[in-house]
């Protein structure tokens, strides 16, 4: 059984925190220079305040620099675009949760079979792809992520940390302990992070108990606000519990993570009794992003095979979107395989099956597949005209931003190429995948101070400083390094060495 790499979730600080910053680390991070670079932003005093949200914040982005680097962060364009597009529906719907943090959410996914979630400071919420391929409904899944977004806008995080500077159960061993340990064993990892004293803990649980109903409250307006079923909460949960009491094995991890009282169930059916009945109809690229989360699941030529006998029953025994689905993952396994004639085959049988009636609305999914397709052909001029096309139709997809500068980049037009990136840049500072993107740009124009001036922010972004000095130094040593370059080098060296001073105080300080 593949073994969990991401137990953390609400019930304690320490379980969202401690395991999500280091467990994901591959043990080529765990280097003396490489937990400096992971070390937390000191949380100021120990009165017992709440954390503010700009290091919150600040928080959960460096805890985001540690699970980006994983081999289990799922980086897929698609998949991304999906799940914040889905978690927008409900944030534009509630904009109040944004609450005066202005919380800038990030939904992501992380390659695990087990069915869990979790929220990080600062309004990240990751989901495992577990939960989002069992997920039978939008609604369900909609209900797993309001009621995350209903920690993160109750600030239960920031409360949690603020108890807990005063209990003091944020040493530094602690951390390292209880996140090695949760790599074999996540119960073994809770023995280590809740080793603080016994009032502490429970000073915790009770908060914690009271931040998973109020939890419950907010995601479940949330849902009613944003069009979805608010029965899909108590479906879900109540899966979940039957799934829990038929199996000889643990409860699901979702359950173990978000302890799920009978109480809690029945507040929530009590709140569902009160309100109108609406239905809600699931789109299509529901099912396709199911269909390739079980691919990227385990993507493996074993794995292939598995999600191959999946499909083949999927599509022999589903209704329309379920069999459209089990094409287009067949569909997603031949790409991978390099296999493009049988890949091109099941998406003319699509396209196909949606040109018949009832008509199905348009997938941004299946648009970014045929555009991979004919990148994967070679069909460059091709594949341009279609991005190009895809783009007034998505105007604010990421994955046909980077899918455009790929084609302009396959296509010969270098210069358009870093024009477009240098502006996406702008607009999308924290995304590595776009300077490195830059990067292989400059690379291919022959700009080779602009090209590791481009990596350093790259490895900046991804939280390796040690890595983006030396990208810096390399950058000022080109032969191609203008009066311009060098000046804009020795402004961003100064930062990143502050940075860097800064970690290295904060862990002689642990």
């Amino acid at each position: 059984m593949k073994r969990q790499r991401f137990p953390a979730a609400c019930p304690t600080l320490l379980r969202l925190i401690t395991v999500a910053v280091l467990t994901l680390a591959s043990p080529a991070l765990l280097s003396p220079l490489c937990l400096h670079a992971q070390n937390l932003p000191n949380l100021g005093g120990s009165d017992g305040e709440e954390l503010s949200p700009l290091m919150e914040r600040k928080l959960g982005e460096q805890v985001m620099q540690s699970i980006r680097r994983d081999r289990d962060y799922i980086s897929d364009p698609a998949v991304m675009d999906f799940l914040n597009n889905f978690g927008n529906i409900l944030l534009t719907a509630n904009p109040e949760v944004r609450s005066d943090a202005a919380y800038d959410f990030l939904f992501f996914a992380v390659r695990d079979a087990s069915l869990n979630a979790f929220a990080l400071p600062g309004g990240f919420i990751g989901m495992h792809t577990g939960l989002v391929i069992a997920a039978q409904s939008e609604s369900e899944l909609a209900s797993v992520l309001a009621h995350e977004i209903g920690h993160v806008s109750q600030r239960h995080i920031a409360r949690m940390i603020g108890n807990q500077k005063q209990d003091s159960l944020l040493p530094i061993a602690g951390l390292l302990l209880g996140a090695l340990a949760a790599r074999s064993s996540p119960d073994l990892a809770m023995a280590a992070m809740m080793s603080g004293t016994g009032v502490a803990v429970q000073r915790q649980l009770g908060f914690t108990r009271d931040a998973e109903r109020e939890a419950d409250r907010v995601g479940l307006q949330i849902l009613r606000n944003a069009g979805f079923e608010a029965a899909g909460m108590v479906q879900f949960f109540g899966r979940l519990q039957t799934a829990s009491r038929n199996s000889n094995d643990r409860a699901p991890s979702y359950l173990r993570t978000h302890p799920m009282t009978t109480e809690r169930i029945a507040d929530i059916e009590e709140r569902i009794r009160s309100q109108t009945y609406r239905q809600h109809a699931d789109s299509l690229d529901f099912s396709l992003i199911k269909a390739r989360l079980r691919v990227l699941q385990d993507d493996t030529q074993q794995g292939w095979r598995d999600a191959t006998l999946i499909f083949n029953e999927q599509a022999r025994l589903g209704a329309r979107s379920q069999m459209l689905a089990a094409r287009y993952g067949q569909a997603v396994i031949a790409l991978r395989q390099r296999d493009t004639v049988r890949a091109t085959a099941l998406l003319n049988e699509i396209q196909a099956e949606l040109a018949r009636p009832p008509a199905l609305a348009t997938s941004l999914v299946l648009t970014t597949l045929g555009i991979e397709l004919q990148l994967a052909n070679r069909q460059f001029e091709q594949a341009l005209q279609a991005v190009t096309l895809a783009r007034t139709q998505y105007p604010l997809s990421r994955s046909m931003a980077m899918l455009y500068a790929d084609c302009l980049l396959l296509a010969g037009k270098q210069n358009e190429a870093a024009l477009f990136l240098r502006d996406q840049a702008q607009l999308y500072r924290q995304d590595a995948s776009i300077q490195q993107a830059l990067a292989r740009t400059y690379a291919e124009q022959g700009k080779q101070s602009l090209q590791h001036m481009a990596l350093a922010e790259y490895y900046n972004l991804t939280g390796s400083l040690p890595a983006a000095l030396e990208q810096l130094r390399i950058a000022r040593g080109a032969s191609d390094a203008s009066f311009y370059d060098l000046a804009i080098i020795d402004a961003r060296e100064r930062e990143l060495q502050i940075s860097w001073r800064e970690m290295m105080a904060e862990s002689k300080k642990r």
